[in-house]
């Protein structure tokens, strides 16, 4: 995003953003990993987490709206400047590990496409097009053009949607069938919201320059729900039906051949574009006179690299790790910023250790919890057991301050 863009997107833009952000094969596959559930309760499983983690996802957006400031600087509110770099770089790790594992995925089933159609098996070959692709879709986000080349894509992704969905929903086996394997109640609602709850240190990044809140808000949340449960719904049918959520085997068997190929691409690169460019946003907390293009573009290359030596098969842990860290992280900022109204970033504050060590005990807790296999998941029993001794222990801090005065 350009200066240029500042505070002149639409609900419609962001609209079409989240609902771009989400079509991606790595949520098809996660959604995949709910088959054992059976349709019925994975699709409960899908639409509760969701409904939970892109309202928290959102409220995180509000903030970069109200305050105009990217996601990663807003933490500076609840762990000072330099509790925020701890963060800034966790979170760029994170976007790099996103940035790999939508590569290789996207690369994998590009590659299954190729194969399958030529006998032209280089995945390396591929994770370096797909990469250099999301370079170029980065580049033309420096100017008004990149929005039109969104809704374009976004268009075509939709009738990717409507493609797989028909594919998936006209064999009468999805109702009755169950996927291989085991899977918890709540394993699955944990991994409904880990998904949307992944974006959190990201969705300020474009929000700041939403219109209005409710342009930010409301688009956002219908188009990451939408895109999102609709994406993890195919994934949990093919799953079911086929016992194979990769959507390029879905693809094939449709005949659509080189069309095929072209939608893997298209849904890989609009969702990795953005944890490129965001990780980009969150170096320029640390490093703020540092171009962002040029940081999101370096991301890109280094996301690349990883992916063709990234092992896939610890994706959930992953997923999980995500979690862990930043389901604290931004339950401690929601709730100071909306229950605490404490929205003032404070200059001389470096370290807020207090909120440091919540964080970590919000992080210990989200593993026991995993550990546990509790019925909500480990996100939901985490955010809420971290707001309560936020806001205990500071009514408690407040009131020895008032008592010493």
């Amino acid at each position: 995003m350009s200066s240029t863009a500042k505070n002149n997107l639409s609900m419609l833009n962001f609209t079409t953003l989240w609902f771009g952000a989400s079509i991606s094969v790595a949520e098809i596959i996660t959604g995949g990993m709910l088959a054992p559930l059976g349709f019925k309760m994975g699709l409960i499983a899908i639409l509760l987490g969701h409904l939970v983690g892109t309202t928290i996802l959102v409220l995180g957006g509000i903030i970069g709206t109200e305050e105009r400031i990217p996601a990663l600087a807003s933490t500076r509110i609840s762990f000072g400047e330099y509790g925020s770099y701890i963060f800034s770089i966790l979170n760029v790790l994170q976007l790099l590990g996103w940035t790999a594992v939508m590569i290789v995925v996207g690369a994998r089933s590009v590659n299954q496409i190729t194969n399958t159609l030529w006998g032209f098996d280089h995945l390396t070959v591929w994770s370096l097009i797909i990469g250099g692709l999301i370079m170029l879709w980065l580049w033309l986000g420096k100017d008004s053009g990149w929005k039109k080349a969104n809704h374009f894509a976004v268009i075509l992704l939709f009738i990717l949607t409507l493609v797989l969905s028909v594919i998936i929903f006209r064999n009468h086996e999805l109702f009755t069938n169950q996927g291989v394997g085991e899977m918890s109640f709540g394993s699955a609602m944990e991994l409904a919201v880990i998904m949307p709850l992944s974006w959190l240190p990201l969705i300020a990044d474009y929000t700041r320059f939403a219109r209005t809140k409710r342009d930010g808000a409301v688009g956002s949340w219908l188009g990451y729900f939408i895109g999102s449960s609709w994406m993890y719904i195919i994934g949990l049918g093919a799953a079911i039906v086929a016992n194979d959520s990769d959507p390029a085997a879905m693809l094939l068997a449709a005949n659509l051949g080189i069309v095929a190929l072209g939608i893997i691409v298209l849904a890989t690169v609009t969702t990795t574009f953005l944890d490129a460019y965001s990780a980009g946003v969150s170096c320029l907390n640390i490093f703020p006179k540092l171009n962002e293009k040029t940081l999101a573009l370096v991301m890109t290359a280094i996301g690349t690299a990883l992916a063709i030596v990234i092992n896939i098969e610890q994706y959930e842990h992953f997923l999980y790790a995500i979690g862990s860290v930043f389901a604290p992280l931004f339950s401690i900022l929601l709730t100071d910023y909306f229950l605490l109204k404490n929205k003032r970033i404070q200059s001389d504050l470096l370290v807020n250790w207090g909120n440091l060590a919540l964080c970590a005990l919000g992080t210990m807790l989200y593993y026991q919890f995993i550990k546990f296999d509790f019925f909500f998941g480990a996100t939901v029993p985490v955010m809420i057991i971290i707001s309560l001794v936020h806001i205990i222990t500071w009514r408690l801090t407040a009131k020895c301050k008032f008592v010493r005065n």
